[in-house]
């Protein structure tokens, strides 16, 4: 099984990484892979460059080997769209099964992304929300009869793909938004990043607009 998750990674922070950590352990995966976007689709163009994300994510996972930085998106050009992303993974690891994470509110709002109808003919999905919360399959999702809900991971293994779990993750109140406005008020964001993470914000001058 393949796990990935997608993110613009903008900066990367310690909510990513505690997440991401809980993600590989509870799918019992070896590694998860971390996939930066170059030019995401249904966002704002992201505050720093594809290679300084890229630099800034590998930097912060350098010393965990069980998260994976892969640069596929980064190495495309044009719109990041996710349906060309798997098919590039599922050409890589053809007998393997594919597990997409994300979070409720981008699985809420899969209905506009490209070619939506057929990402569950090429994956299963692992969604996460926070504690507590009684998540709920969005009518457009379940009219369509293209998902099968699960109530454990199991059922990723019993299916090659379409499959959706709902597994709730910590919460940390911390935004790449956030930080990036401290940063842009010349506030100190330090204990929220990486510390190799923040050093690298400040050696080259990003999100600052003094680079």
């Amino acid at each position: 099984m393949i796990g990935f998750m997608g993110g613009t990674f903008d900066p990367v922070h310690f909510g990513h990484l505690r997440v991401a950590l809980e993600v590989r352990e509870f799918l019992g995966l070896d590694r998860l892979r971390l996939l930066p976007c170059r030019e995401p689709a249904h966002r704002s163009v992201p505050g720093a460059p594809a290679q300084a994300r890229r630099m800034m994510l590998e930097s912060a996972v350098r010393n965990e080997p069980s998260l994976l930085v892969d640069p596929r998106e980064l190495e495309r050009s044009g719109p990041s769209y996710m349906y060309d992303t798997l098919l590039s993974i599922q050409a890589e690891f053809p007998r393997q099964s594919l597990v997409l994470v994300l979070g409720m509110d981008a699985f809420a709002g899969l209905e506009r992304w490209h070619r939506w109808n057929e990402l569950p003919g090429l994956t299963h999905f692992l969604v996460l929300h926070r504690p507590g919360y009684e998540p709920q399959v969005p009518t457009g999702l379940t009219r369509s009869g293209l998902f099968r809900i699960g109530n454990y991971k199991d059922v990723f293994n019993r299916h090659a793909f379409g499959s959706v779990v709902f597994h709730p993750v910590s919460q940390f109140e911390i935004s790449s938004t956030g930080i990036r406005e401290i940063l842009a008020r010349s506030g100190n964001p330090r204990f929220l990043l990486p510390e190799s993470v923040l050093e690298m914000i400040r050696e080259q001058g990003l999100y600052t607009g003094n680079p």
